[in-house]
């Protein structure tokens, strides 16, 4: 019943993308937010579900501190940051910014049952699910919950150091063990192009090879690298997308080509389910 009770929820939704990275400042949130506002562009309806239930940033890098969920009789409403972009995450449901979240894994698991079974979303052409670092409790639930639907596959983030590459090779052996499916990897801080004389420095050498020889190891596809920009964390910091504030730079270029490549993906995704039905 429980699953059921999910399966017709989640029928609204057309598309599922799971974000993922295998160590914390990776910028993995920042690519979930820029999803969000990219695919937005398109006049899609996109919701925003912020899983990383003990370290919740979506809030302040969208500018929505200090908004709150209101409830309605067809369940919670999500925040909007334009008509066509829904929020959810456990931020709004805290009294303070500041506030620490210690659950374990039931109550955690609990709770975004809860935002994926109660929250009103309305037709969803992108549904885009921030998770926090690693493989725990919390993905193993969305898997499982977004099962009784349907979910495209996940994007996998990660920067070009090896500490950081071999974190993402387990999460890769994660997504093939539940059987999810990989839409591709996105390395960020892949070197630093100066503003000034436009030249490329590498700030963290990819000492293994980087994002692209582990993708090519592993027959995963590279959605594509992003470098360095310090407008990144300002924009961030301030509560405005990237996007919109430094929209010619090689970083807000790269987000884009990787957002055309995700929709791209998805899309034939969708198109091999119709003929599958």
């Amino acid at each position: 019943a429980e699953a059921a009770e999910l399966r017709e929820r989640l029928r609204a939704v057309k598309h599922a993308v799971l974000v993922l990275s295998g160590k914390g400042g990776t910028l993995e949130t920042v690519l979930c937010e820029l999803i969000c506002s990219g695919v937005g562009w398109f006049v899609f309806q996109v919701a925003l579900l912020d899983i990383d239930i003990c370290g919740p940033s979506i809030p302040k890098m969208m500018g929505l501190e200090g908004e709150q969920v209101h409830q309605s009789g067809s369940g919670w409403s999500p925040v909007y940051v334009e008509e066509n972009l829904g929020v959810m995450s456990v931020g709004f449901l805290l009294s303070s910014p500041d506030d620490a979240v210690i659950w374990r894994g039931p109550k955690k698991n609990g709770l975004i049952k809860q935002f994926l079974r109660d929250v009103d979303w309305g037709e969803i052409d992108y549904l885009v699910i921030d998770t926090p670092p690693g493989t725990s409790d919390e993905h193993l639930s969305i898997v499982q919950y977004l099962s009784a639907a349907h979910i495209d596959g996940a994007v996998i983030i990660t920067t070009p150091q090896e500490v950081s590459l071999q974190d993402v090779r387990k999460e890769i052996n994660f997504c093939h063990k539940v059987k999810l499916p990989i839409i591709g990897v996105v390395e960020n801080m892949s070197g630093f192009i100066c503003p000034k004389c436009k030249n490329e420095s590498q700030i963290f050498p990819p000492t293994t090879g980087g994002a692209e020889k582990m993708c090519q190891n592993l027959n995963v596809s590279l959605l594509g690298k992003v470098p360095l920009d310090p407008q990144i964390g300002k924009s961030c910091d301030k509560g405005r997308s990237f996007l919109s504030e430094a929209p010619e730079s090689p970083a807000a270029l790269s987000y884009r080509n990787i957002i055309q490549r995700i929709q791209e993906y998805c899309d034939q995704h969708h198109l091999q389910e119709e003929k599958i039905i």
